[in-house]
């Protein structure tokens, strides 16, 4: 039985679609205020007016983790609103591809600045907050993409996510004595709206490669998050968990045809 995390604060970047719009539901399930945030006034507000009555509470906060002061300002919204923060879910992030030889400076500058240094920026917000709560917990948003496999057009999204992975393991080192735990969460193919944009027969084609049979959906990112927020993980740091249905596990095709 894991120790209720009823009354908790917790803040999910990018938490108004997609996986952190399902981990905020998850953790709001789970009794946790959240704090969620988004470029978007409009979709924060939907996500806010859908999540309405659940156990722990959900409002938003408009703002770019690629700016650290917009940073601070969240965090500093999270302990106006909840009394402090524990949680914090580094989750925005944007995949658009672009091959090889298309790739410009600003196109790189755009993924890294969002999906690794809105990582940065936002754990770097909370520390203070995180060091106060005496269990302080940080779940970053990875991906398969890029720490294990590729794909063609996502040179520069794997390239920042793998980066994620190193800033986790030696923030987790270096944040270890202030009881705080740095772990991820490594998503396969989840359905979310920038999945279904990629078209039905893209769909089609990555659950045929899985051998759950199936798409990911963002309550399964949710859960891992929540795991790696509880009590019962203060031991588990440093770590990355893949959520993917077994994706990454057949040596080829064939080995999928046989089953």
């Amino acid at each position: 039985m894991f120790t209720s995390l009823a009354g908790r604060s917790a803040v999910v970047t990018g938490g108004s679609k997609g996986i952190g719009r399902g981990i905020a539901e998850v953790l709001a399930d789970a009794g946790v205020h959240v704090v969620i945030t988004g470029r978007n006034q409009a979709d924060i507000d939907a996500t806010v007016d859908s999540l309405a009555g659940k156990p722990g509470t959900v409002s938003g906060v408009a703002s770019d983790v690629t700016d650290p002061a917009d940073c601070r300002r969240v965090v500093a919204a999270a302990v106006e609103r909840h009394g402090g923060l524990d949680i914090v879910c580094a989750n925005a992030g944007i995949f658009p591809s672009s091959r090889l030889e298309e790739l410009t400076p600003e196109k790189i500058d755009e993924v890294i600045g969002v999906n690794f240094k809105g990582t940065v920026y936002i754990v770097q917000a909370a520390l203070d907050a995180l060091t106060a709560s005496g269990h302080g917990r940080v779940v970053i948003t990875s991906s398969i993409t890029g720490p294990i496999t590729g794909f063609p057009g996502w040179s520069h999204y794997g390239a920042s996510k793998a980066a994620q992975l190193g800033f986790l393991r030696t923030a987790a080192m270096e944040l270890a004595p202030k009881k705080i735990t740095v772990n991820a969460v490594l998503p396969g193919n989840i359905v979310t709206e920038g999945l279904v944009d990629m078209g039905q027969q893209y769909m089609d084609q990555m659950a045929a490669a899985v051998p759950a049979g199936r798409l990911g959906s963002v309550s399964d990112i949710g859960n891992a998050a929540l795991f790696f927020a509880t009590d019962e993980a203060s031991y588990v740091t440093g770590q990355t968990l893949v959520v993917d249905g077994g994706q990454i596990l057949p040596e080829s095709q064939e080995a999928l045809a046989d089953m």
